[in-house]
């Protein structure tokens, strides 16, 4: 490969570098030079540390919860046989499809005062007002970690079951043969092994719930990014706003550096790549009935429940959706699409650049370019209206903040991860002897990578683009921030809906939304049933 299409290439994986990092250092630029006001005095004083205890109080019950039900559901449907494990298999993973705001309005329509569950004992035990029993109160923060659990859980469970499925069945034997019952030889051996997997799974889910707006808004739980939020768009300190949104990415970076160097201290690796799979232990009596119960109780809760209120809600709602509800389709369908093929076509270019060869500092520039999802979107979007604002006040217009190209470049900053990830495990698929051809066929990098590459890249790219579409019709925080004054998409119309307590009009949104989100749970549950299937075949 000559030496102009890697110089090409490194270059545009620096540009790309330096756009992602912009917003990060505009807020860490804007936070700092500020300096503490008096500002700091006075919500130090008040509220500052309950946004701070609130967001580690959350971040806690999040991570224990999404650890025991994702660990303990993808051991027992991957190492054990029961009644339904097949199905549950592939229908563990449907929570995923349902945002996290969708589930925290449809539990608080089910559990608050005036909904059916109270409703139906206050009409079994003939209770008359509130003061007469005790009921579980959801909008807390008690009741936010158990809807983001419901909601997060899936990614502990998909690297955890990939995991169990990559261990080998020595491990096991060996195990068996010390005398370890199954349970013991999970705690002392598959668990260990697992881990590395495990703790990738509970930092991806604990960013969520740190970065997320819509549960913490709708339950009026304290944490910093409701704080962000207040300060932002209540009182208008953009100062104190920046300083926020850096204290939380030191929160972020914080949580993925404890989680790498804890994958660091327990790496393994396979002494054999001809190992087989564990063989599953099959349960019978109450030990089966007891893991279906275990298993399928995330799947009622997660998913079944949810979606049978949202069918409720969206069939008991007499009006027909308007004209402003086939608005907000309109919006949000290319809005999502025009994000996806923009995603797509830069996470494709980083990825063929890195394969013809980088610059040590464009290698390093590419790690940069893939934090991006680690950020949340409030910070993103507050770091991608400092320099945008500036921009305008410069050139006396509205050129850049509050455009539908604010939003795209947020997105493009937001999911970059998504995308360069999935089709660099695609190229890297795609045998080097294949470039070899073709430049001996006269083809250029190019030519190279639009007739061979992307034909063969095809299942790659629709995944990536599906799981990008779908992540950013339900992205809430940077929508909310940056996008065009009385410009709603179907995540923002069912927040403002649902903020309303207009959980019936709220529905026909949140179920584009659920069925939109099923295509990456889908597909994951497809990748991991043919790696299943290809396991037990060894």
């Amino acid at each position: 490969m000559t030496a102009a299409p890697r110089r090409i290439g490194s270059a545009a994986t620096l540009a790309v570098a330096a756009f992602v990092a912009l917003p990060i250092l505009s807020v860490t630029w804007t936070a700092l030079s500020a300096g503490l006001g008096p500002q700091w005095a006075h919500l130090w004083a008040t509220v500052l540390p309950d946004y701070i205890s609130g967001t580690l109080l959350l971040s806690l019950w999040v991570a224990l919860g999404v650890a025991v039900i994702g660990v303990a559901t993808a051991w027992l449907v991957t190492m054990c046989r029961f009644p339904g494990s097949g199905v549950l298999r592939w229908a563990l993973v449907l929570p995923l499809a349902l945002p996290a705001y969708v589930v925290a309005f449809l539990y608080t329509d089910m559990l608050e005062y005036a909904g059916p569950v109270q409703g139906a004992l206050r009409d079994v035990f003939e209770w008359r007002t509130r003061r007469d029993y005790w009921f579980l109160e959801i909008r807390s923060l008690g009741g936010a970690a158990f809807v983001m659990t419901l909601a997060f859980y899936p990614y502990v469970f998909l690297l955890a079951r990939s995991a169990f499925l990559e261990q080998s069945h020595d491990a096991w034997e060996v195990s068996r043969t010390l005398c370890d019952t199954p349970l013991s030889a999970f705690r002392r051996v598959a668990l260990p092994l697992a881990w590395p997997s495990v703790m990738v799974g509970i930092a991806l889910a604990v960013m969520e719930a740190v970065s997320d707006y819509g549960v913490v808004s709708f339950f009026a739980v304290p944490t910093l990014t409701n704080g962000l939020f207040n300060v932002w768009l209540v009182m208008g300190d953009r100062a104190f706003g920046a300083q926020i949104a850096l204290l939380l990415l030191v929160f972020v970076v914080a949580l993925v550096t404890v989680e790498r160097r804890a994958r660091a201290r327990r790496t393994y690796f396979a002494l054999s790549t001809r190992s087989r799979s564990a063989a599953p232990v099959v349960l019978r009596g109450w030990r089966a009935w007891a893991a279906l119960a275990a298993c399928a109780l995330p799947v009622l809760l997660g998913f079944v429940l949810p979606v049978w209120q949202l069918a409720g809600l969206a069939a008991g709602y007499d009006a027909e959706p308007g004209a402003g509800f086939a608005a907000t389709v309109a919006r949000s369908l290319p809005l999502a699409a025009a994000a996806a093929a923009l995603t797509v076509a830069v996470g494709l270019g980083l990825a063929y650049a890195a394969r013809l060869g980088l610059s040590p500092l464009a290698r390093a520039a590419a790690r940069v370019a893939s934090f991006g999802y680690a950020v949340p979107g409030a910070v993103l979007a507050i770091g991608v209206l400092i320099p945008f604002g500036a921009f305008d006040r410069a050139v006396g217009a509205l050129l850049l903040s509050g455009t539908v190209f604010a939003l795209l470049s947020t997105y493009l900053v937001r999911f970059l991860t998504l995308s360069h990830g999935t089709l660099e495990a695609g190229l890297q698929r795609i045998r080097p002897s294949l470039d070899m051809a073709a430049r001996t066929l006269g083809r250029g990098a190019v030519a190279t990578l639009g007739r061979v590459h992307v034909p063969l890249l095809r299942g790659a790219l629709l995944t990536a683009g599906l799981l990008v579409f779908v992540d950013v019709l339900k992205e809430l925080p940077a929508t909310l921030v940056l996008r065009p004054f009385d410009f709603e998409t179907l995540a923002t119309s069912v927040y403002t809906l649902a903020s309303d307590e207009r959980y019936g009009e709220a529905a026909a949104p949140a179920l584009i939304l659920t069925v939109a989100g099923l295509i990456p749970a889908v597909i994951l549950s497809g990748l991991l049933g043919r790696r299943a299937g290809a396991a037990e075949a060894a």
